[in-house]
């Protein structure tokens, strides 16, 4: 059976046409633009599936944790010290947060890769 692609040109005839929703299946998929464009005009995508962008990947091992109570409130870090912090210290510091509320539902290596990407990408020396 072949799979219906919906655009953002789709989604903008049918909200001018008076539709307010779709009903999306197994059959049915968004482009990203089309994904966008329905949530800037308040048009509704139902699906039984999660609230998702179409290119999202399913991650089941993240959304099915549940987050665990914490205690206190989370140390913030201000724009002035982070930048003061050298890389090392506030991925440490980062690392040593995550694993004080996830503790050993997270792989180690897995979050270090997340934490120096981060880091880099935000500009930390």
């Amino acid at each position: 059976m072949a799979k219906t692609f919906y655009t953002d040109k789709d989604i903008e005839e049918m909200h001018r046409n008076g539709i307010k929703s779709l009903r999306m299946t197994d059959d049915a998929a968004l482009t990203d633009l089309a994904y966008e464009k329905a949530r800037r005009l308040d048009f509704q995508i139902i699906s039984d599936h999660a609230d998702a962008p179409p290119a999202a990947p399913v991650r089941p091992y993240l959304s099915d944790m549940k987050p665990r109570p914490t205690q206190g409130k989370p140390a913030s870090v201000s724009r002035s010290s982070a930048s003061a912090s050298t890389q090392g210290d506030v991925a440490q510091r980062i690392r040593s947060t995550v694993l004080a509320r996830l503790g050993n539902q997270v792989d180690a290596k897995l979050l270090d890769n997340i934490i120096h990407r981060v880091v880099k990408s935000v500009g930390l020396k």
